[in-house]
């Protein structure tokens, strides 16, 4: 049986606002290098944030001094960054309305993946100024490997039927630049790569986990399972461990 794309399980995106509160404060942020770098190579301030959620790329743009308008399909993660100050309109990016507003720049963290990677692109050439930049972001997590095997076994068992992928942030980046560059209206797509560290303690990353796609909608007894035996592994290498993050952008200039 093939596996399906992310764009075709949107169901599963849009139930991160569940608990937007937790995604916003476990979820972790960009490093500095690609925000100030996205800042610099954007021609001007107006940045365009799809799938936005919270806003934790948009509120690091804004600290580097851009104007950033957020684009949601979650209404509940939306009302949580309009909070924050943020300007949020709650649309699907593909069937969003720009009314005829433009921008210097499209940013996407964590999210592109989510969204149908033609019908992106297309957007993305519709409401970028020439020379404005796109950019599709991810950051790429790498458990240490005395306590990943254990959570792959862990995960396996509440995901049995889930046919997984080596390195699935390739294939993620590889898709969004095909697309890309088959829409014509972009120079040839770039990647620019971040690589960066993080400690985590026992109770940080059992914070975090429900945020990852799929967790949060596991009935409550099944996730409670799992952050047990998750618990358990990290207690068993000393209560805390160091990630190692790998944060990854597909950019492209528009023509």
């Amino acid at each position: 049986m093939p596996t399906l794309e992310p764009h075709h399980v949107r169901q599963v995106a849009e139930s991160f606002g569940i608990d937007a509160e937790r995604y916003d404060r476990a979820r972790p942020r960009y490093p500095q290098e690609l925000i100030t770098r996205i800042a610099g190579t954007s021609p001007g301030p107006a940045i365009l944030d799809v799938g936005c959620g919270t806003g934790i790329a948009s509120r690091q743009l804004q600290a580097a001094g851009c104007k950033v308008l957020g684009v949601e399909p979650d209404a509940r993660m939306a009302e949580y960054a309009r909070e924050r100050g943020l300007e949020v309109e709650v649309a699907k990016i593909e069937t969003w309305d720009p009314q005829g507003r433009t921008f210097d720049a499209l940013t996407a963290a964590q999210c592109w993946h989510w969204v149908d990677p033609v019908a992106g692109a297309a957007k993305a050439a519709q409401v970028l100024r020439p020379g404005g930049l796109l950019a599709a972001f991810w950051n790429v997590d790498q458990l240490p490997p005395e306590l990943d095997a254990v959570s792959g076994k862990i995960y396996r068992q509440v995901f049995p039927a889930v046919t997984t992928n080596a390195d699935p942030y390739k294939v993620m980046t590889g898709t969004a630049a095909e697309a890309i560059n088959q829409d014509g209206r972009f120079h040839a797509a770039e990647q620019w790569r971040f690589e960066w560290q993080r400690q985590y303690t026992r109770d940080e990353w059992l914070d975090r986990v429900p945020t990852n796609g799929g967790m949060n909608l596991l009935p409550p007894d099944k996730l409670a399972e799992v952050l047990t035996d998750l618990g358990q592994a990290i207690d068993a290498i000393g209560g805390s461990f160091t990630m190692s993050y790998t944060t990854i952008a597909v950019t492209a200039i528009r023509n």
